[in-house]
């Protein structure tokens, strides 16, 4: 269940979610210290924003490098045709394909943007072969090398830099 509007996320559940987003691994007590609630009313807080979707998941942050993934990409991918069933082909195609970390369709020259992970260049080819060059329905794809990952991370701002709630 998708959450679409920030209606029913208070001032307590920004500050909660601005310190989960930098680790969830926080306890609720040290949250409840730091928001001013009980940690039990911290707990149900929690609970509550995972069952409605504002919490998305609780996940680990694995460093590519580590398990062997040495380049990042960034893919434009042009379609031949945007009809329905095509582009939610394409996208369950992208979806499930572990070398893919996100996905995005998108307006503008590309119809869709994909962050890819490779061990090397060889990898990701035969990424593109399975992908994309299997596809009659892929006209074509440029591919960006990142040379330095500048900022890297999924955290949205629910707090400015004055401490205060955005609204």
């Amino acid at each position: 269940m998708g959450h679409q509007s920030g209606q029913d996320v208070d001032n307590f559940d920004r500050h909660i979610l601005d310190i989960m987003q930098q680790s969830n691994r926080t306890t609720s007590d040290h949250i409840a210290e730091q928001v001013g609630l009980s940690p039990a009313a911290v707990q149900r807080r929690i609970k509550r924003m995972r069952e409605q979707g504002i919490i998305r998941a609780d996940v680990s942050i694995v460093d590519p490098k580590a398990v062997g993934k040495q380049i990042s990409l960034i893919v434009q991918v042009s379609l031949e045709r945007e009809r329905m069933d095509l582009l939610d082909s394409f996208k369950k195609s992208m979806a499930d394909h572990p070398s893919v970390q996100q996905c995005y369709y998108v307006t503008g020259s590309a119809d869709f943007i994909l962050l890819v992970c490779a061990a090397d260049m060889e990898e990701y080819e035969e990424f593109t072969r399975q992908a994309f060059f299997s596809n009659d329905n892929v006209r074509g794809f440029e591919t960006n090398v990142v040379m330095d990952s500048v900022k890297s991370g999924l955290s949205v701002p629910v707090i400015n830099k004055e401490n205060k709630v955005i609204r």
